[in-house]
C-alpha cells in the first residue's frame, strides 16, 4: 500500500501504520491529521530509492563544501527519504530548548526585545581589520536590559589575513590573543567565528583556540562551523567539540547566491547534519543553527564586461531603439524578463524545522539573526527552566 505527499514523492507504509493513521484521521480533525503526517514524514520512513544526501554550504558566508578544503574519506553516510512537507501548513509545533542563541549585529537595538526566549545574545561583532588588529568590537552596555548569558563574535574576513594571524608562534597571534581577551572583559563568553581558515592551516587553528581556551577563564568559548554530513576538513567536528564549550553548527546556505536555486536550508539536508552533530560533536555542545532569511535567483545576469563584437549583438538582438552618446562614449539601454526563484523561511518551514531537530534530540538551538525573523516566530519558541549549565 502508499500513500504520495508530493509530486514525485511516494511512502511505502506497512498495513499496521496504515491502519493506524487513517484511525486518526477519522477520530480527529482534518487540520491535525496534517500535523501526523508531518510528524510520520520527519520519523524517516526509508525509501528504496533514497539516495546519499550531499553538503552544500553554511552560514553567514561559508561555503558548506570549502573551497579548497581537504576531504576525508572516512564519510558517515546518511540516507534518508525526501521529505515533502503539506503544502496546506498545519497546525504550528511549539518547540522547547534548554538553550536558544541569537546573533545581534549591533546598531539594531530596536531588534532586542527583553521577552524573548533566548538563552544566549552573541554581539556581532568585533572584526580582524588588515593589520591583523581587533577593529574596536561592540559595547555590551548596549544589551543591559537582556537577562541572559552574551557573547563577543569575532570575525575575519579573509583567508590571507586569517592565515597571517593565526601562525603558531608569531607575534601577529600573540597581540590578537591579547586584544580578544581584552575585548571579551565584560561578555560572559567569546564566539570564534573565522570562516575562512585555509586548509592547510587547520593545525594553527585548533591550536589557536587552544590558546584563547586557557586564557578566558571560565568564560564560555563557542566556535562556528559549516553544515557538514561527513568527517575531515579544517571545521572538524569532533575536534571542534574537544576545544571548545560550544560548537555553533551553522546549517545554513545549503543553496547560496551562486549555486543552482533551492532552500537555505532543507529538511532532509537539516537532519543529516544534525545527526551528524549529535554523533561527532555530541548533544550537551551541539547548537543548531537556524536560519531566518531567504534568497533569491535570477535566470538571466545582465552585469558583466563586454567586448565590441557582443554589445553590437545585445544591441540588434534586443533592439535597442535608444543608442546615443554621452561625451562621445556610445550607450543604450534594452529591456529583458527575469524569472526570478525565491525560497525563504517563514512560522511554518521554523517551527517544523525545530520540531524535527528536537525529535531528534537536540536540546540547543541558535538562529542568524535577529532582526530577519518573521516576528510570530517567538510564540513558539520555549525556554526549558533547566539548561545545560
Amino acid at each position: 500500500m502508499r500513500i504520495t505527499t508530493g509530486p514525485g514523492f511516494t511512502r511505502h507504509l506497512d498495513r499496521k501504520r496504515l491502519v493506524s493513521l487513517l484511525s486518526y484521521v477519522m477520530q480527529r480533525s482534518a487540520v491535525k491529521a496534517v500535523l501526523i503526517l508531518t510528524i510520520l514524514a520527519l520519523s524517516g520512513c526509508k525509501s528504496t530509492s533514497a539516495s546519499r544526501l550531499g553538503a552544500g554550504s553554511s552560514g553567514t558566508g561559508l561555503s558548506a563544501e570549502t573551497e579548497g578544503e581537504e576531504e576525508s574519506e572516512n564519510e558517515i553516510e546518511e540516507v534518508y527519504e525526501p521529505l515533502e512537507l503539506p503544502d496546506d501548513a498545519g497546525p504550528i509545533p511549539e518547540n522547547s530548548f534548554g538553550e536558544v542563541w541569537a546573533y545581534y549585529v549591533g546598531g539594531n537595538e530596536a531588534d532586542l526585545l527583553s521577552n524573548r526566549p533566548i538563552s544566549d545574545l552573541v554581539y556581532f561583532a568585533a572584526e580582524v581589520d588588515r593589520y591583523g588588529n581587533l577593529a574596536a568590537g561592540p559595547k555590551p552596555s548596549k544589551t543591559s536590559r537582556f537577562r541572559g548569558r552574551t557573547h563577543l563574535a569575532i570575525i575575519c574576513s579573509s583567508s590571507g589575513l586569517t592565515h597571517f594571524v593565526i601562525q603558531k608562534g608569531s607575534e601577529a597571534r600573540r597581540q590578537l590573543i591579547a586584544e580578544i581577551l581584552a575585548a571579551v572583559k565584560d561578555y560572559d563568553g567569546l564566539n570564534i567565528d573565522m570562516e575562512n581558515v585555509p586548509a592547510r592551516d587547520g593545525e594553527h587553528f585548533t591550536s589557536f583556540l587552544r590558546e584563547l581556551r586557557e586564557g578566558l577563564g571560565g568564560k564560555i568559548l563557542s566556535v562556528c562551523v559549516p553544515g557538514r554530513t561527513r568527517a575531515g576538513g579544517v571545521y572538524n567536528y569532533a575536534t571542534m567539540a574537544g576545544l571548545v564549550d560550544r560548537v555553533f553548527v551553522m546549517a545554513y546556505d545549503e543553496h547560496w547566491s551562486g549555486s543552482e536555486p533551492g532552500p537555505v536550508a532543507s529538511m532532509n539536508w537539516c537532519r543529516s547534519v544534525a545527526n551528524f552533530g549529535l554523533k561527532t560533536i555530541g548533544v550537551e555542545k551541539l547548537v543548531m543553527g537556524i536560519p531566518f532569511y531567504g534568497r533569491s535567483w535570477g535566470d538571466k545576469s545582465t552585469s558583466r564586461a563586454l567586448i565590441y563584437n557582443t554589445t553590437e549583438w545585445h544591441r540588434q538582438e534586443y533592439d535597442a531603439q535608444n543608442f546615443r552618446r554621452v561625451n562621445g562614449v556610445p550607450t543604450f539601454i534594452y529591456d529583458v524578463n527575469v524569472r526570478v526563484t525565491v525560497y525563504y523561511e517563514d512560522v511554518y518551514s521554523l517551527a517544523t524545522r525545530m520540531y524535527m531537530y528536537r525529535n531528534q534530540g537536540i536540546r540547543n538551538v541558535g538562529f542568524w539573526r535577529l532582526g530577519q525573523e518573521p516576528i510570530d516566530i517567538w510564540r513558539y519558541i520555549k525556554l526549558d527552566q533547566i539548561g545545560n549549565g
